[in-house]
């Protein structure tokens, strides 16, 4: 069996693509230094896998900004609204389609799959021409880079169904018609790979994975095998889905001539077992087998796979499949190299070391029995390891009653309360919770951490900056302020670093969008909070003025969803003890005399399981785990929470089950599109949609912001329920032009209240 990835992380070990982006976006380096550097980075990264001992290496995984915007810039098909300066070239066009600038707001984020990774949703519609063919000149640049190497390259397309899924197309009739349309110049694009020596061809089909739309599905399946038999004999055609099992079209699948189909044998493991099982496989297919958890942390139980691998040998013929990750290995860091994370160190595997574990599995399966024995002692060590179980968490845990998970106040009584207790104008304004994260704030953070200044100074720092933003927040006329969360580098890493059975790496980055790097935390046992988080900075904030300042939490489901999770319990447990955490330090905010306090849910949606058949179970506990956070406090105290980024309209009931007082979403970058749910469901709580896109430097004209309100109200939002913010928190933007933002924002609600009444 070869050894092959899926994907490699693209930042480089010390994020290198995100920081030569940001300095081509300020002019720091020019096109040409930033396109070379780029290209050593890609070369570094093929090197590497070769040295590791990848024998078929994906080449074309790596992006500037999104592999579904460079599939969509390829197709010519990212968004016709667009216009362009006549001095610009390919390069500042592909940006402005990711970041908008003054005249063109920018196309629409939103979540890859199940997973925290954003892609751009391009702004398809039906007309599709070969407008650069960048994955042959990636491809002929990495023949170059590895020639003399014993080694296969593997061009990686996102195949038409999943590329068209991904953008969002309306309806299967419509989907059946656009493919029709994308094929000949998808088929253009394999056609020069093949010529040009390609002799593996990867095709990501991951939109496989839901099951669905098949009419759609039986018509790709009829291209696929023109495909297979017009070039599949001068090229090995690789099927790959990941992210779970494709049980519902496999028996299909493997009749349309691919040389491979890849599957997930960790998220999908037993379906596609099953699914294995009942098809019969024509001679000559061979699989991609995703062995290695590429979304997690964790070692790799050898034992595990090779009782698998052992399974399917007495059906199917190994002998020329391959060994994979279960998905691309962009979804974890870099290396464990480095990193001092003490007695769970040994425990875990980042890109890198899923690569040598791979290695080392084929090893094994071909009679290494000591580095069986070493892995399997390795995993008893990690049974007996004390740190994972706090009995004070369990038994709390034991302790949970139906009361804890429920108000007990219907929404319409505590509206009436808190109307009176909060004074609100109508069409109240608010922003998300963080303000601009300077140079002088990651400086003052950077003195701390490295021990130049005590802690008393960077208190006396921080509550300057908190003073700062209150003023500024009045001045501009907020009627709900925030502090600005400037002690607060990532909405999760805060958080985790303040509760226990949290681990934090130096270097372990992850990308979340272009230039963007997380850290996630790694949760390895009992969550519980030692001493309050937030309280001190909300309390001091909300000293400083007469209006609400609300509290601000991340919420239990982000929490979990943006962690490598510990795999030995149910993630729902971990969920709730997250939740028990967070109730205490509401409980605190309330005592102290905070009127509303926000709990962020941002990774809600993102965590829905692909199968539908899943999902209810999943929104079950989700929705139980916000609301064991917030149902311990008052009626008259209001729970607010956020939502960025994700499609609603399967989850709407379930948001409503959350029972928050006043939900604030993503909307300016759909243009209201996600208003459509809110109209067909009636929502009956508050709501902010957001009226701007933060994420662009862009400033919204006031016309602009008024004309989203106004749709809010047509689609049925009632004007005593519709509040006024942006998109998200305003952490990376900068101060000029957050407050022309604002205050455009400001005076459209003024505009409102006029028109509607006070």
């Amino acid at each position: 069996m070869k050894i092959t990835t899926l994907g490699f992380p693209r930042i480089g070990r010390n994020r290198e693509l995100k920081f030569l982006l940001e300095s081509f976006w300020r002019k720091e380096i020019g096109r040409e230094e930033f396109l070379k550097k780029v290209d050593a980075l890609k070369k570094e990264h093929l090197l590497l896998q070769a040295d590791l001992g990848v024998e078929v290496i994906p080449v074309g995984d790596f992006s500037l900004y999104d592999g579904v915007l460079d599939t969509a810039w390829m197709y010519g098909c990212a968004g016709k609204r667009f216009r362009f300066s006549p001095s610009a070239d390919w390069l500042d066009k592909y940006f402005v389609y990711a970041r908008g600038d003054a005249r063109n707001p920018a196309l629409e984020m939103t979540k890859w799959f199940d997973t925290n990774y954003h892609y751009i949703v391009p702004e398809v519609d039906g007309e599709f021409h070969l407008q650069y063919n960048w994955m042959l000149d990636e491809f002929n640049k990495a023949k170059r880079w590895l020639k003399g190497r014993k080694v296969e390259l593997k061009p990686v397309l996102i195949g038409p169904y999943t590329f068209l899924k991904l953008a969002k197309v309306e309806s299967e009739t419509t989907l059946v018609e656009w493919m029709s349309a994308l094929w000949p110049v998808f088929e253009e694009v394999v056609n020069s790979l093949v010529s040009a020596g390609a002799r593996y061809i990867q095709i990501d089909e991951p939109a496989l994975v839901y099951g669905r739309d098949k009419k759609a599905v039986k018509r790709l399946g009829g291209y696929y095998r023109d495909l297979n038999a017009r070039y599949g004999k001068k090229t090995r055609f690789v099927l790959q889905t990941y992210f779970e099992s494709v049980e519902e079209h496999l028996p299909e699948a493997v009749k349309w001539g691919f040389a491979y189909i890849g599957l997930d044998m960790v998220r999908g493991r037993e379906a596609n077992l099953k699914a294995l099982s009942r098809t019969r496989l024509p001679e000559g297919l061979r699989l991609v087998l995703g062995v290695v958890d590429g979304r997690n942390v964790w070692r790799t139980d050898y034992s595990q796979v090779i009782t698998l691998l052992k399974g399917l040998a007495k059906k199917i013929d190994l002998s020329n499949s391959m060994l994979s990750p279960s998905s691309s290995l962009q979804f974890v860091p870099y290396t464990v190299e480095g990193e001092d994370l003490g007695e769970i160190q040994p425990y875990l595997a980042f890109a890198i070391e899923k690569i040598k574990e791979l290695v080392d599995i084929r090893k094994v399966w071909r009679g290494n029995t000591s580095l069986l024995r070493a892995n399997r002692a390795l995993f008893k060590r990690l049974e007996r390891e004390a740190f994972r179980n706090d009995p004070e968490v369990r038994r709390r845990m034991k302790a949970l009653s139906p009361s804890d998970f429920d108000r007990g106040v219907p929404f319409a009584k505590r509206f009436a309360l808190q109307k009176k207790l909060l004074n609100l104008p109508l069409f109240p304004t608010t922003t998300i919770g963080s303000f601009p994260q300077t140079q002088e704030v990651r400086r003052m953070r950077r003195l701390y951490r490295s021990g130049q200044i005590s802690e008393l100074a960077y208190q006396v720092f921080i509550a300057e900056k908190i003073r700062e933003v209150i003023r500024f927040q009045e001045e501009l006329g907020l009627d709900v302020l925030v502090h600005g969360e400037f002690e607060r580098t990532d909405m999760v890493e805060f958080f985790g670093m303040k509760m226990k059975g949290f681990a934090f790496t130096k270097n372990g980055w992850v990308q979340s969008y272009g230039s963007r790097c997380v850290r996630p935390p790694i949760i390895y046992g009992d969550v519980s909070r030692p001493a309050p988080m937030t309280v001190n900075e909300i309390r001091y904030a909300q000293e400083q003025t007469e209006r609400p300042v609300k509290g601000m939490l991340t919420g239990p489901v982000t929490i979990l969803n943006w962690s490598f999770v510990r795999t030995d319990i149910p993630r729902k447990e971990v969920a709730y003890q997250i939740a028990l955490a967070l109730r205490e330090e509401v409980l605190d905010l309330e005592k102290v005399g905070i009127k509303a306090i926000q709990v962020d849910e941002p990774a809600l949606r993102e965590g829905l399981p692909l199968k539908a058949r899943k999902r209810r179970a999943y929104l079950d506990w989700a929705v139980k785990s916000f609301r064991l956070t917030t149902s311990g406090v008052r009626p008259e105290t209001q729970i607010h929470t956020h939502m960025c980024y994700s499609d609603f309209n399967d989850i709407i009931s379930a948001i409503s089950e959350m029972d928050a007082d006043v939900i604030s979403i993503e909307n300016a970058r759909s243009r209201g599109e996600l208003l459509d749910v809110f109209r067909e469901y009636r929502y009956d709580k508050c709501i902010g949609p957001g009226v701007y896109d933060i994420h662009s430097k862009r400033v919204p004209p006031v016309e602009e912001i008024l004309e989203l309100l106004e749709e809010c109200l047509r689609r049925g939002i009632k004007k005593e329920l519709l509040w006024v913010n942006p998109d998200c928190g305003l952490k990376t933007r900068d101060w000029p032009e957050v407050k022309r933002s604002l205050s455009n924002m400001v005076e459209a609600a003024r505009i409102l209240r006029k028109k509607y009444g006070k």
